[in-house]
């Protein structure tokens, strides 16, 4: 009975039909079920003791890769945005940095310790947790590449360390044990006394002067086909400035979707369809989406209401 108590108190602390379109970068989507931003490890293991076994989770960082469709998510979303904060610089050049870092902190932090390759983390706008999900990668460099090993969390609340080993690392891709989620990562980083401050104002300033940054987006939205750019296809097929209702492919930069004027999810799945489809038709070449799609229509969500 008291086990029972406890759940229901830590479920009461969660944010009910919370709208998405608050954490994700491209200010879309419709409500969440339950949504907790725990602030430690422990503070998660009793969210995830306390939910229902058969209730689905979703995982995010600052939503920056993430569209969430305009019906919301049903079930718990969990953000990773507060978790494991820290930094610790260890011997052997070692760094050990919590899921919710934000990749832009650990590069400023490196640099300043002439610790490399960590420049490009820069470029990155999200969270190490996401960015370890998805092996993101800015200006030539992945994620993956200085991991030296990861603590995860399964849906028990057991937190394990994984070897870099573990897993299957490729492009946009990373493959290890289902059901276990980053909480921290540490990396092993070489000695690099000719990077400082201004090689990331130097690679800020590229990325200023190429990508639609003013704008909402989720970042880049293809994958690179190998051996091409998604940008320089989309940009070949004619598809620049191309809107469905407020969502635009960026006129600076056509691998980018921005959200123009008060877009919704529709709006933005819709172009990116539309996106595939004339690629296809034109080059010959199938593009397929880096950003993660989830969530549930708004018509569904309504034709089960009624």
């Amino acid at each position: 009975m008291m086990a029972a108590q406890k759940s229901a108190d830590i479920i009461a602390t969660a944010l009910r039909d919370e709208p998405m379109s608050k954490h994700t970068s491209w200010r879309v989507g419709g409500p969440a079920d339950l949504f907790f931003r725990p602030e430690s490890v422990a503070e998660l293991q009793a969210i995830l003791n306390a939910l229902p076994d058969d209730m689905p989770v979703l995982w995010i960082g600052y939503g920056s890769n993430l569209l969430v469709r305009d019906g919301g998510i049903r079930g718990a979303v969990i953000s990773t945005g507060n978790l494991q904060r820290e930094i610790e610089f260890l011997q052997g050049r070692r760094v050990r940095a919590g899921a919710g870092v934000s990749c832009a902190r650990l590069a400023r932090q490196c640099v300043q310790r002439h610790l490399g390759p960590a420049t490009f983390f820069a470029g990155i706008p999200g969270t190490l947790g996401g960015a370890l999900a998805m092996n993101a990668g800015a200006f030539g460099g992945e994620t993956w590449e200085q991991v030296e090993s990861v603590e995860t969390i399964d849906r028990a609340g057991t937190v394990r360390v994984r070897l870099r080993d573990e897993f299957e690392i490729a492009y946009r891709s990373v493959a290890g044990t289902a059901g276990e989620w980053f909480v921290a990562v540490t990396f092993k980083f070489a000695t690099d006394e000719h990077v400082d401050a201004g090689a990331i104002k130097q690679l800020l300033t590229r990325r200023g002067a190429s990508q639609p940054l003013g704008k909402p987006s989720c970042g880049s939205v293809f994958r690179n086909p190998p051996g091409m750019h998604a940008g320089q296809l989309i940009e070949a097929a004619g598809l620049k400035g191309v809107r469905v209702g407020g969502a635009e492919v960026s006129t600076k930069h056509a691998n980018f979707i921005v959200n123009e004027d008060n877009a919704t999810a529709t709006d933005i799945e819709s172009l990116i369809e539309f996106v595939v489809k004339k690629v296809r038709e034109s080059k010959g070449v199938d593009l397929h989406p880096e950003v993660r799609i989830v969530g549930e229509y708004l018509k569904d969500v309504a034709d089960a209401r009624t």
